[in-house]
């Protein structure tokens, strides 16, 4: 089976990128707005760009790192330009002027992405470099996702559920030390809820230097120091610099007991820790897990809840007519007294029924509330 990673230009001019292990039957879906989200307020939707992947994990990956990129560098992905996209790709400071690039369709904004993430450029498997390009070969990946170590686990239940936490933010590659239950576990499958992709592609090592040995940046959670002496950041600083770098990070997590041990941790460049009640440490690993991805998924184009347009404000009107309906009957029932703390009482009301932004609908419900309360009707 291929799946695939895909591009698609909105009616708006914007880009929305996927994955899908049908092309044409989710192509189809957003045409017909079909697919709650980005593109069903933004068709028509045209296909411009699709390459196909042995693995749903290597589709994701391509779509995280797609998603990142600036609108000119992904416009010389549909173009296949390799020359630009290069050059897009190198910090400013580094770039030779091109005259052949237009930017007249790139906004100051797209610029600044493109030089946040420029340390390398990642190509989706299948599509090769032309044969002048020989720079980008040794930058063919740009922040590829961090590896998610848990370090002698001791329940299913526990990888199931930080497989589970990793899905929901985008990340795939989990890594196994040492399993206490051995691998695989039939207690993770329940827990995970679906996650079944990152458990079927879960590695197991027998120790933490194998597990990490392809990754120069490793980081080790703990909230304790344990005597090792090395610098602390916090889950959304490490998030940046694993965003920041070309090379292959690795986020370490310790057994639910105990955490990491000394041993563990000397073994990481760096400590991720965040701020918590003194009096009661501790975490489980799932919530850990989330902690660190849910700040790396911010770099991620996630689905978000559904938007829903707020009503605009009442024309002051009909607010006046409200306020108007509600004295008259106040004065009837002889709300105001004394009567020299009228005009004091009136302004109070007014400035209490103006807070709230009544819209159109919400004044005329309250009107008829007021009305039925001057009038009773007997619906018996």
């Amino acid at each position: 089976m291929s799946f695939f990673t895909y591009m698609l230009r909105c009616a708006d001019g914007s880009y929305y990128v996927g994955h899908t292990e049908n092309l044409e039957h989710r192509i189809s879906q957003h045409q017909h707005g079909e697919i709650e989200g980005y593109t069903q307020k933004r068709r028509p939707v045209e296909l411009v760009w699709s390459e196909d992947f042995q693995t749903r994990e290597q589709a994701l990956t391509a779509e995280s790192q797609i998603k990142n990129w600036s609108r000119i560098k992904k416009e010389a992905l549909i173009k296949s330009d390799w020359a630009q996209l290069a050059h897009f790709s190198k910090p400013p400071s580094r770039r030779i002027p091109r005259h052949d690039v237009s930017t007249s369709s790139t906004s100051a904004r797209d610029e600044r992405e493109g030089e946040a993430h420029s340390s390398s450029i990642p190509r989706p498997v299948g599509v090769e470099p032309a044969s002048s390009e020989a720079e980008m070969r040794g930058r063919d990946r740009l922040a590829p996702p961090p590896a998610i170590v848990l370090v002698r686990p001791q329940l299913g239940e526990n990888i199931g559920k930080a497989a589970r936490a990793m899905l929901n933010f985008g990340l795939t590659e989990l890594r196994l030390v040492a399993p206490r239950d051995g691998w695989p576990n039939p207690s993770a499958g329940p827990a995970a809820s679906g996650a079944d992709i990152v458990l079927a592609n879960a590695t197991v090592f027998e120790t933490v230097a194998e597990a990490v040995a392809d990754c120069p940046h490793v980081y080790a959670t703990t909230v304790r120091k344990r005597g090792v002496t090395k610098p602390v950041v916090t889950p959304e600083d490490a998030a940046r610099e694993i965003r920041s770098t070309a090379a292959k990070s690795a986020i370490l997590f310790g057994p639910e007991r105990s955490g990491l041990e000394s041993d563990d941790v000397a073994i990481a460049r760096k400590i991720i820790t965040v701020p918590i009640n003194p009096q009661f440490q501790s975490l489980n690993l799932a919530q850990a897990v989330m902690l660190a991805v849910y700040e790396w998924s911010k770099g991620e184009a996630l689905a978000s809840p559904p938007t829903i347009e707020i009503e605009p404000p009442a024309p002051q009107d009909e607010l006046d007519g409200m306020i108007a309906q509600l004295d008259a009957m106040l004065v009837t029932s002889g709300f105001f007294f004394p009567p020299d703390r009228t005009p004091v009482t009136r302004r109070m009301l007014r400035t209490l029924l103006t807070k709230p932004g009544w819209n159109s609908g919400e004044v005329r419900t309250l009107r008829g509330v007021l009305s039925s309360l001057a009038a009773p009707r007997d619906r018996s």
